[in-house]
């Protein structure tokens, strides 16, 4: 069962690209809630997600609402600047969905007020507003991989060219 990460009305195509690159190294699916601040077919969204985006599971929701009717009892951590919850702290299930807000400003409080006990943070020094989004999936994707043993992932490198002894 794959992690899912869900992108709650993304702006930035870039930031976007490479969470879906994330994605496919990962085994993980995207969720795209619309409305989406770009096309699926510009460039620099296809430049980030370089050309790993084919290989993408990707769902695409007309809203928040959609996404819930289409993922009845799905287990869904928010992440967000207001969660009291340490995203380190948290037991990720194989399946859960980790959301992600727009940029611009994060996850509805609408929607944060109905799941306080899912909000999850990263910490941050005093003064910053917010990670980079695609920073913050990859944070918490792989912690939640992490608790996992990485399942499906190639856990020791390669060496080919270079010895490290």
């Amino acid at each position: 069962m794959p992690l899912n990460i869900v992108l709650h009305e993304p702006e930035i195509p870039a930031n976007t690209g490479n969470i879906g690159r994330t994605c496919v190294a990962t085994g993980t699916r995207l969720h795209l809630i619309e409305p989406l601040g770009f096309r699926l077919s510009e460039k620099e969204l296809k430049r980030a997600g370089m050309d790993y985006w084919k290989d993408l599971d990707v769902t695409i929701y007309l809203d928040y609402e959609d996404f819930l009717a289409r993922n009845p009892g799905a287990k869904v951590y928010m992440a967000t600047t207001k969660g009291t919850n340490l995203y380190t702290d948290v037991h990720y299930e194989p399946d859960c969905y980790l959301m992600f807000g727009k940029e611009s400003g994060g996850i509805p409080e609408e929607i944060l007020r109905v799941h306080k006990k899912e909000a999850i943070r990263i910490p941050m020094g005093f003064g910053i507003r917010s990670l980079n989004l695609s920073n913050a999936a990859a944070v918490v994707l792989y912690e939640a991989l992490r608790q996992q043993g990485f399942p499906g992932m190639q856990t020791e490198g390669q060496l080919t060219k270079y010895s490290w002894d």
